[in-house]
């Protein structure tokens, strides 16, 4: 039982599913991926979550407070240190399939692979979403 009258929790049941309508459509501030500079535009849908994926696998996870601990990833891990490519596909992998499901779009990661040339280690893989799949190179 409710202290407001029913016409109210109506108006506010409808007015809440318009919200949750529009926060299901993915956002993001658009990136020039080349520089890594924002680009001052909106960007939605497949665009919007690969801002998203670019961001958090470039943001190291617990190193800055004003990020939440469930965002980024820990790939800093990995430098300096001679590991052998089958250890760099598994734990790679595991490492970079943590940091993207904290995304609630993001349901699958298929076909990973890792090199590393010289001191820098570069991964490729296809995420699946609730809406469409994305390739993605780092």
């Amino acid at each position: 039982m409710s202290l407001l009258p029913a016409f109210a929790l109506q108006a506010a049941n409808t007015s809440t599913q318009q919200v949750e309508s529009v926060e299901d459509t993915p956002r993001e501030f658009g990136i020039d991926f080349e520089t890594g500079k924002f680009t001052g535009t909106i960007v939605e849908g497949l665009e919007a979550i690969k801002v998203w994926i670019y961001l958090a696998l470039h943001i190291e996870r617990y190193r800055f407070p004003i990020y939440s601990w469930q965002y980024g990833a820990e790939l800093d891990q990995y430098i300096g240190h001679n590991y052998s490519q089958e250890y760099l596909d598994t734990d790679v992998r595991e490492t970079v399939k943590e940091c993207l499901f904290q995304n609630p779009h993001i349901k699958d990661i298929q076909n990973f692979s890792t090199s590393v040339e010289g001191d820098h280690l570069t991964m490729s893989f296809t995420v699946e979403t609730d809406i469409g799949g994305i390739d993605i190179d780092v």
